[in-house]
């Protein structure tokens, strides 16, 4: 049966011969829309055998890459096919509605570029701080600083492109976007406040996610959770998120305790003043003790002296800092450096004081002393 037969058995149907004709619109879009729907599938199939090629391979950018374009890619070739078929149609209907086409199709492809770049940001960002892709990770401020300042710059350059594409002038938008910018800036000064601070932070790092930080001047004491443009959310060490504006931490005193080198002891411990005379030694002692310790740092200032004439004890002060900076760590050293130098302290026969009175009296008053007397000799 050829093409000819077809068409007669066609007319015989009742179809229009206008419809018959090889080179009618509607065979044309047919045609289009066959196409686009073979080369979506095909397009998938590639992508899916890339995919399992970027897996296997070291190079793992090409994920990020692949998982970028998957989507994009294909509504890009639905958006042509579509508006291509859709011309096809115009060209035979002749309908108004049919000049909005090749806008369209402009700022669809617009958004589309946009998208993939957008998401290629995202994933660059997260591929930043992976211990997998990159030998040195950068940090999450860093990491989070970089995507936000690409995911914004292309944001506004898909919005101009896509003003422009549609017949507004950007001169004339970015003219009104500097006097409006004016108007803004007074309206939203705090706002503004907020973006330089943390811009401020971004820039000079005083902290960085994870960090602990504290400040003398404020009630802000907690773990670095995540740094916004508007906003950082500390975890206080009861559990509870603080909110604290960008704009605070250029006016504010800040400690960031997690950057300390080693942690300090610093304890004064009294010994009776019936031991005095084991004093030297047991400071002798307690100083090979911390200089021979495996956890103290004896190259940083080490102290052990006596120190102070106490109410009821002779004080000694125990100045020194230790290697580690891990909390737990450091109160583990801590019990062990006390508990030796009570065993030393013991060792020398003498004893570690607590708070006593002695009431001495010089004389006693004439009728306290003649009932003393007659106490006696009863």
């Amino acid at each position: 049966m050829n093409f000819l037969s077809v068409q007669a058995w066609l007319a015989n149907m009742g179809i229009p011969a206008s419809l018959l004709n090889y080179n009618t619109w509607v065979y044309k879009v047919f045609a289009v829309v066959f196409l686009t729907v073979a080369l979506s599938y095909v397009v998938g199939l590639v992508f899916k055998k890339l995919g399992h090629l970027a897996e296997n391979s070291s190079n793992r950018w090409d994920d990020v890459l692949l998982e970028s374009a998957r989507k994009p890619l294909k509504l890009l070739i639905w958006l042509l096919g579509i508006s291509w078929a859709a011309k096809i149609t115009d060209a035979a209907a002749d309908a108004e509605i049919f000049e909005l086409i090749d806008p369209v199709r402009r700022v669809g492809v617009i958004i589309l570029i946009t998208w993939f770049l957008f998401g290629l940001a995202k994933r660059f960002e997260a591929a930043l701080q992976s211990p997998d892709r990159l030998a040195e990770p950068l940090d999450a401020t860093t990491a989070s600083a970089i995507g936000k300042l690409l995911r914004a710059s292309i944001v506004i350059t898909a919005a101009l492109v896509i003003l422009q594409n549609l017949g507004f002038s950007i001169s004339g938008v970015l003219a009104f976007g500097g006097v409006g910018g004016i108007a803004v800036g007074f309206a939203a000064k705090d706002l503004l406040a907020n973006f330089f601070g943390g811009l401020t932070v971004y820039m000079d790092r005083p902290f960085v996610v994870g960090e602990w930080v504290r400040s003398p001047d404020k009630n802000i004491e907690g773990t670095v959770e995540h740094i916004g443009w508007r906003l950082t959310r500390i975890r206080t060490f009861d559990k509870r998120p603080l909110y604290v504006p960008n704009a605070t931490f250029s006016t504010i005193s800040l400690e960031n305790p997690s950057r300390m080198t080693h942690r300090r002891i610093q304890e004064t411990i009294g010994v009776r003043y019936d031991d005095i005379a084991q004093v030297r030694s047991i400071v002798e002692a307690v100083k090979r003790m911390l200089t021979d310790h495996d956890e103290i740092d004896d190259s940083q200032t080490l102290i052990v002296n006596l120190n102070q004439f106490g109410d009821s004890s002779v004080n000694l002060l125990v100045y020194t800092f230790t290697k580690t900076t891990i909390w737990i760590k450091f109160h583990e050293v801590k019990q062990d450096v006390l508990l030796r130098i009570a065993d030393i302290i013991e060792q020398h026969g003498a004893e570690i004081a607590f708070p006593t009175s002695t009431l001495h009296v010089a004389s006693l008053p004439e009728q306290f002393a003649q009932a003393s007397t007659g106490q006696s000799k009863a």
